[in-house]
């Protein structure tokens, strides 16, 4: 039996990409709640504009603020939208990452159970093989194996 699991270099590179994923995971879940958190202080900021006009000049400046603000988290929403999808693709793909790993590390941990079974096997068998050895050589220094 092979000591070494021969599909180590195989098992390391799924662990790389298993761990290059979850990277990808961990960005695409910071950029998600980035974006959750710049659309929710983006309504605050909305909440916070003054409603009363006293002129037309202040009326004018009101309708544009809200304008620009609309617009502002239309394209917070589409971001916060982004993000999400991004973060669902990144899930996918770790967990895909991860099952592939796993089939292997599952082989490589029958491997490593398959290698102490078998030296503990040849080890009983040293220990067998010298404990019957020692049986005889007292048999043979008390007479009793010279056929009498």
């Amino acid at each position: 039996m092979a000591r070494t699991f021969q599909l180590a270099g195989l098992l390391r590179l799924r662990q790389i990409e298993k761990d290059h994923a979850a990277s990808d995971l961990a960005a695409a879940n910071a950029l998600r709640r980035d974006a959750g958190e710049r659309q929710v202080r983006a309504i605050a900021a909305l909440h916070a504009v003054p409603v009363e006009a006293t002129d037309a000049s202040t009326l004018f400046a009101l309708a544009a603020a809200r304008a620009s603000s609309r617009s502002m988290l239309a394209d917070l929403t589409a971001l916060a939208a982004q993000a999400e999808a991004d973060a669902a693709a990144a899930q996918e793909a770790f967990t895909e990452a991860k099952k592939r790993a796993v089939g292997l590390e599952k082989l490589e941990a029958r491997h490593a159970a398959e290698v102490v079974a078998s030296d503990l096997g040849a080890e009983q068998a040293a220990i067998d093989e010298i404990a019957t050895g020692a049986w005889q050589r007292d048999r043979s220094a008390d007479g009793r194996g010279n056929g009498s």
